[in-house]
């Protein structure tokens, strides 16, 4: 769902703009898009409700993260019995002008996917990102990767 609007109240709204500060201290030249799904019925349809959605944008192709734009998705898990919703893992996805180039997930191994792989300080950095994320919306405690 767009961060835009998710971003309800205080908490959430500041945790949110704690991850694109954390995205553009590593990342200075992307531009943050709130919004990256279209509010239409075949698009929403597709949306996790679940989820905080922001798309990061760098101002032209980079060889260096083969693509140009980015879609974080932050996802989340209700627990049935404590009622709290918890962080569950990250998904980047970068995109170039064919389409997906690569995908890293936090759910499984950590490792990037995908026929178009940055370079290896550039991944390094996403995967420090999403350290740094899980950090924020876990109230500081530090996730573990598998």
């Amino acid at each position: 769902m767009n961060a835009s609007e998710k971003a309800q109240g205080v908490e959430i709204a500041t945790k949110i703009a704690s991850t694109v500060h954390l995205f553009k201290t590593h990342f200075p030249d992307a531009k943050a898009d709130l919004q990256p799904w279209v509010n239409d019925p075949g698009t929403l349809e597709l949306v996790d409700p679940h989820s905080i959605d922001i798309a990061f944008h760098l101002p032209g192709w980079s060889p260096r993260f083969q693509g140009r734009s980015m879609l974080v998705q932050i996802r989340f898990h209700k627990d049935p019995v404590d009622k709290i919703q918890r962080l569950v893992g990250l998904e980047i996805t970068a995109f170039n002008h064919q389409g997906q180039a690569w995908r890293l997930s936090t759910v499984e191994s950590w490792q990037l996917e995908g026929d178009y792989q940055p370079a290896k300080d550039i991944a390094e950095r996403f995967r420090s990102f999403c350290r740094q994320v899980f950090e924020v919306f876990n109230h500081n405690r530090t996730q573990q990767e598998s």
